[in-house]
């Protein structure tokens, strides 16, 4: 290892445990640097798909709308004042690739003061971090609160998700979500969503739904991983691909076990400082907690453009046959294009 020092600073993920106090979580809340400097000007809608063009228009007039002062909170608590005409939400219904994020971070962009830009995933996740009540304390403070990619995966976090969005709504907070699923069909083909029927529609109460038409990146299926590289090369490739830089290189195995140790909502923290990450020996990974929790350091990856180099499986193996297949399955899909993609900038050095 001591001959990588004099062309890369080598760390290891396996061996950081990052503290983060609740306005360090908090302060991670905004949208990646893929998205840091969109705005509605920036979004080129498709001609043949007049949606999305609506689709600018409903969003900018929200942020405006979202940007004006709120009602006080005696007015709010004692329902002074109009109805709002409006609901507090607007939700992005569309496919994979038709520029749902790309919207929702220039909503965030376009509204001045407290705001939150995460996932759907980092909000469950920073309630299991604070506990729920700490967590409507924070954000009902906030002008706007953006969910991207919402999706329910489990009855808890059907129960969650709804009270969460219910209070925040409640206390004059703006919402607004993407999702390639409707409101009221979330959690379908996942548990008994007819049993959380209720759930389910107090969530889809608090959005208007606009809908975004265009070629949905799902059916064009997954991007061909490239070929693994053998640990020699592995070793040769990054002392060339990433000198001066500061890489963390870490076991497979070791990695997937450590990041049990380490709260998902600190996985952003986990890789801060890291310009790239080798990966010695992956392996197909059989447990779908441990499978859910890796999802989530690809996500992080992604949103920081970290390149990697890996030797073992290619990432088209990382998940079985099984999950790729079971109600997971967009999780999974999502995770491995994320990973191809930025395995592919490793070996070639092209940005995804």
């Amino acid at each position: 290892m001591d001959g990588y020092l004099a062309v890369a600073q080598v760390e290891h993920l396996a061996e950081r445990t990052p503290q983060v106090s609740v306005d360090e979580l908090l302060k991670g809340f905004h949208p990646s640097p893929r998205f840091g400097e969109v705005s509605f000007d920036s979004y080129r809608p498709d001609p043949a798909q007049p949606s999305q063009a609506q689709a600018v228009e409903a969003m900018r007039s929200f942020g405006e709308a979202a940007g004006r002062p709120a009602a006080s909170g005696l007015r709010r608590l004692f329902g002074g004042g109009k109805r709002a005409d409006t609901k507090a939400g607007l939700y992005l219904d569309g496919g994979f690739g038709v520029g749902k994020t790309h919207l929702l971070a220039s909503l965030w962009h376009s509204v001045d003061g407290q705001k939150a830009f995460g996932t759907f995933v980092e909000y469950t996740n920073l309630v299991g971090a604070l506990s729920f009540r700490k967590t409507v304390e924070a954000l009902s403070t906030y002008k706007l609160v953006c969910i991207d990619e919402f999706e329910l995966d489990d009855p808890g976090d059907t129960v969650l998700m709804s009270r969460l969005m219910r209070e925040l709504a409640d206390a004059g907070v703006k919402l607004a979500a993407t999702s390639n699923t409707l409101p009221g069909s979330l959690g379908e083909g996942r548990f008994a969503a007819v049993d959380f029927q209720r759930e389910i529609q107090v969530l889809a109460d608090q959005f208007d739904v606009i809908r975004i038409d265009g070629e949905d990146y799902r059916h064009r299926g997954l991007p061909q991983s490239p070929d693994p590289l053998p640990d020699d090369e592995l070793d040769q490739r990054m002392e060339a691909e990433f000198s001066g830089r500061t890489v963390a290189m870490d076991e497979f195995s070791e990695l997937v076990a450590h990041l049990a140790d380490v709260h998902p909502s600190r996985y952003r923290q986990l890789i801060d400082g890291i310009d790239a990450v080798v990966w010695r020996n992956v392996e197909t990974i059989t447990e779908q907690s441990v499978a859910l929790r890796f999802v989530v350091l690809a996500d992080r990856l992604y949103d920081k453009d970290v390149p990697i180099l890996a030797s073992g499986v290619p990432f088209d193996s990382l998940f079985t046959k099984e999950m790729m297949a079971g109600g997971y399955m967009k999780k999974y899909f999502r995770a491995v294009s994320r990973l191809t993609a930025l395995a592919r900038e490793g070996q070639t050095g092209e940005a995804s």
